[in-house]
């Protein structure tokens, strides 16, 4: 009389958690050093992947950057109906200095506007001899929060700040701030664009790789569901083999950027006409490279997932 199947079946429902999780483990590790090749393609594909991904949030990272600093540049400058006294000078900038949006008030008296109209003159400051200070109106320089830089937030704020008694003209380059913002906002759309099919042909390449794993041991596979392995039983293994692969690819892709960005560094003074830590070129900010560790960990479970549905279904 044959034994009962319920016998035959590998179950881990006997097992207690850390036992199931160390049995696991252990078969894991020993499917990785059984398929070093396997192994080696798949974490090297993971690794390419994720350098791909960091390199472009490397370059979004320094764009956000780029426009956080052109923002800065976004200045109000307001010029009075009449000549003000320092206390009617020191009420007005606290007016303005009341109005939502506002970081600083800046007072530019006319010895300071003259002296910039002829730094903007580079070797033609002869043009401005004889010209007195009284030529060049006075004026407060505003600039804006960084939540208030945008386009209808520095237009609201032009509209509240000509309500201030006082106030005479407005300027704040409105056609250059319009450009400025909409090309930003474009190449921030493109970035994201960028990004999604980045992550989705990722995915696609890291999925297909890891089933090259999956098929090499499709046999041990159909055995085992034959036998009554649970689902569960199937999976386990391969998705902690997903998860290590993903997670060595993405501490190599983060070893690689940091190695590259850093020799770049020393390299680029030779052949760029400027030195690119000095123009303000960082690195990703630690939120970012643990977000990398952590997807790289997240796409071998998935890939793992997305390969094992034709043998293992729950």
């Amino acid at each position: 009389m044959s034994r009962p199947r319920h016998n035959l079946r590998p179950h881990a429902s006997t097992m207690g958690h850390w036992s199931r999780f160390c049995y696991f483990a252990g078969k894991a590790w020993a499917n990785l050093i059984g398929n070093k090749l396997v192994t080696i393609l798949t974490v090297f594909t993971i690794t390419l992947a994720l350098l791909i991904i960091s390199l472009f949030l490397l370059f979004y990272v320094n764009l956000e950057g780029t426009v956080e600093q052109w923002s800065r540049k976004v200045v109000v400058t307001a010029y009075f109906d009449n000549e003000l006294s320092p206390q009617e000078l020191g009420a007005l900038k606290n007016r303005i200095a009341a109005l939502p949006g506002t970081e600083s008030v800046k007072y530019i008296a006319k010895d300071e506007a003259l002296k910039r109209f002829r730094s903007r003159l580079k070797g033609q400051e002869a043009l401005l001899e004889g010209v007195a200070p009284d030529v060049l109106p006075a004026s407060i320089e505003i600039s804006l929060k960084k939540q208030f830089r945008s386009v209808d937030s520095v237009t609201g704020f032009v509209v509240g700040l000509k309500r201030i008694q006082g106030i005479g003209e407005v300027q704040y380059g409105e056609e250059w701030v319009r450009k400025f913002f909409t090309f930003f906002q474009f190449l921030r759309v493109l970035g994201i664009l960028i990004g999604s099919f980045l992550i989705l042909a990722v995915l696609f390449i890291v999925s297909n790789t890891i089933k090259l794993t999956i098929l090499a041991r499709k046999e041990e596979l159909e055995i085992l569901s034959l036998v009554g392995a649970t689902p569960f039983f199937i999976k386990a293994p391969f998705l902690i083999e997903g998860m290590l692969q993903g997670a060595v690819g993405s501490l190599l892709a983060v070893i690689l950027l940091v190695g590259g960005y850093y020799t770049f560094l020393a390299q680029a003074v030779n052949f760029l006409s400027f030195n690119p830590a000095e123009s303000g070129l960082i690195f990703l900010p630690t939120e970012y490279i643990v977000a990398l560790l952590l997807g790289g960990i997240m796409l071998g479970l998935i890939g793992s997932l997305a390969s094992l549905k034709k043998f293992a279904t729950t």
